[in-house]
């Protein structure tokens, strides 16, 4: 037959009755002469007949490549998916496979390929396989991801990178198939770098950056020496650098890790003629990876680097989750306080001010407790801080106020027969700023009907002792007015005493730390008093009482504590040996005792 001679045969049992032997010969040459690799393959999968596009791509002749097994010409066994679908076609059962193998040819290098597999045009027995080079397209791709993916100044990961990295770390079946189970990382902050790009330029910011990229790189190529992997180093956007640990060993390894990036950027950086000096903080987190999610690692880790930078920089932390909760609560209840103080939750108890000589209750200080739905009782310390730095210490301290005027009030209308006693308010210094004090006061006072001399108003040392300009100006219309203004925790701030001539105060509430230092007085089995503390006790209770003031004593223990204090002329005790806080009613039941029954009711 024509042209039977000059090739090898399209298809051995092609039908020839479909075709004239003119057309037979064109599609033989243009099978020949096509540049896109073709082979004709039987319904058993064997090659009838190859191009030679298709030999000079496995780098052999096309005759040598009849009678092979086409799928192990182009790979198509080496997954359960793709063999399936290659099946399917040469049974007639599917209209077309297409997929990507990577290839090696005879000379080493290794070329990717699209296959496609599909019946003969004709409807005869058996498929066509072709197979096109998809290498430069491939390098491209991989050109255009390489640069998608990576940082352009410092050339290292970009954040789209490590989430990735991460993310596939973090798969089950990525930690379940080997290895510790384990991951670790380290996010580190350069200290100050905005005053480098502010100062010297974006620049020499860009050659700063690219020169940490560098050392992190070296301190990680460093740590992966003779372990199974090497961290990651990416930098996760402006002055943001994180190092992840696959497989992480433990704690031990990423603070090594950590304390190695410090040290490596502790030397000085030579840039352009400038020389920079800088620190780093680190925040630390290591965990198993089982339950462990790419955001909530990375918000462990951002908060331990919010620690570090609070710490004082320049140094590495280690994720806490005692701290962590300490966190948690903290946001939790800064942002319930305001709707809290609108249901109700506060309350206040009272602690008893007993004077020094006749022992009998003079006064009691209103102590505010929020009892939290979620967290039970919370005292002062918990909260106070959080209602300054929001401002709802306004809202809540014009409540505490209200109440314990309303409250000590009551006390006088329900004991006609006794001495009335007046009510202490903590006030912060905020609320002299934020509101008009002065205003609120003789509203609540004309509102319960109690006199001004029943109360009494503290606020830190601190805060008085540095008063000007308008808290000075509203301390001194509150005692105008007949109200008392103590200084409360006196002794650990300015201690400032000539300056109190010039306050309107009228007493000193002495810190306790001050007390604490003679309560072993007469007990043998304790250490000695320190006789320092009663000699400073004694001096700042003679000064006070020579510029008209009275001194209340904090954290009065110990019968002992309170014989010294009365010797020396402390006039009023608060503490444990006379009462913890108490609910109003315990106070009422104090109010008929003639004297006080020291004791913890």
């Amino acid at each position: 037959m024509s042209g039977t001679s000059e090739g090898p045969t399209p298809a051995a049992d092609l039908d020839r009755s479909a075709v004239t032997d003119s057309d037979y010969t064109t599609y033989h040459r243009a099978f020949a002469a096509a540049p896109l690799s073709m082979a004709v393959v039987d319904p058993e999968g064997i090659v009838v007949s190859a191009n030679p596009a298709f030999g000079e791509l496995l780098g052999t002749e096309p005759e040598a490549l009849t009678g092979r097994v086409a799928a192990d010409l182009v790979d198509l066994a080496s997954d359960a998916r793709t063999w399936h679908a290659y099946r399917e076609v040469l049974r007639g059962r599917q209209a077309r496979l297409r997929c990507t193998r990577r290839l090696k040819h005879p000379d080493g290098h290794s070329v990717w390929v699209q296959v496609t597999v599909c019946p003969l045009a004709d409807g005869g027995p058996g498929v066509l396989l072709s197979v096109a080079d998809i290498s430069a397209r491939r390098e491209l791709q991989a050109r255009l991801r390489h640069l998608q993916m990576h940082d352009p100044v410092t050339r290292l990961p970009n954040r789209t990178l490590f989430f990735e990295r991460l993310s596939a770390a973090l798969e089950a079946e990525s930690y379940e198939r080997s290895g510790s189970g384990r991951i670790g990382l380290c996010y580190l902050d350069l200290d100050g770098f905005k005053a480098v790009n502010d100062t010297l330029g974006h620049r020499v910011g860009d050659r700063l950056l690219a020169a940490v990229a560098e050392r992190l790189t070296r301190v990680a190529d460093e740590a992966g020496y003779a372990r199974a992997a090497t961290p990651l180093v990416a930098r996760l956007g402006g002055d943001e650098f994180a190092l992840l640990v696959e497989e992480s060993t433990g704690t031990e390894q990423l603070a090594d890790l950590a304390e190695s990036a410090l040290k490596a950027l502790e030397e000085p950086f030579d840039l352009a003629g400038q020389r920079l000096s800088l620190t780093a903080s680190i925040g630390v987190v290591e965990r198993h990876a089982t339950g462990t999610t790419a955001t909530g690692l990375m918000q462990a880790a951002d908060t331990t680097l919010y620690w570090a930078k609070a710490d004082g920089k320049g140094r590495w932390t280690l994720f806490d989750p005692e701290r962590n909760a300490h966190r948690m609560t903290r946001q939790a209840l800064s942002s319930t306080l305001r709707p809290a103080i609108e249901r109700g939750e506060f309350a206040l108890e009272y602690q008893p001010l007993v004077g020094m000589e006749d022992g009998r209750l003079s006064g009691v200080e209103a102590l505010i407790r929020w009892n939290h739905p979620q967290f039970g009782t919370l005292t002062p310390n918990r909260f106070i801080g959080l209602a300054e730095e929001d401002g709802s210490i306004v809202q809540l301290g014009r409540w505490a106020l209200n109440t314990a005027c309303r409250q000590a009030r009551r006390w006088q209308l329900d004991h006609p027969g006794e001495p009335p006693i007046f009510v202490s308010v903590n006030v912060a210094v905020r609320q002299v700023w934020d509101s008009d004090l002065v205003a609120d006061v003789a509203q609540i006072l004309a509102e319960t009907g109690l006199v001004p001399h029943l109360l009494q108003l503290e606020l830190t040392e601190s805060a008085v002792m540095g008063s000007a300009g308008r808290p000075l100006q509203a301390l001194q219309a509150l005692s105008d007015m007949g109200v008392r203004i103590a200084i409360d925790d006196f002794g650990t701030g300015y201690s400032n005493l000539a300056y109190l001539s010039r306050l309107p105060v009228s007493v000193l509430k002495l810190d306790g730390s001050f007390v604490r230092g003679f309560q072993y007085e007469g007990d043998k089995k304790e250490i000695a008093p320190n006789p320092a503390d009663e000699v400073i006790v004694e001096a700042m209770i003679q000064l006070a009482h020579r510029l008209g003031l009275t001194v209340t004593a904090e954290c009065v223990e110990t019968s002992a504590q309170a014989t010294r204090l009365r010797r020396i002329g402390c006039d009023t005790g608060q503490g444990w040996l006379y009462s913890r806080p108490v609910s109003p009613d315990r106070i009422s039941e104090l109010l008929g005792a003639q004297t006080y029954a020291v004791g913890n009711p």
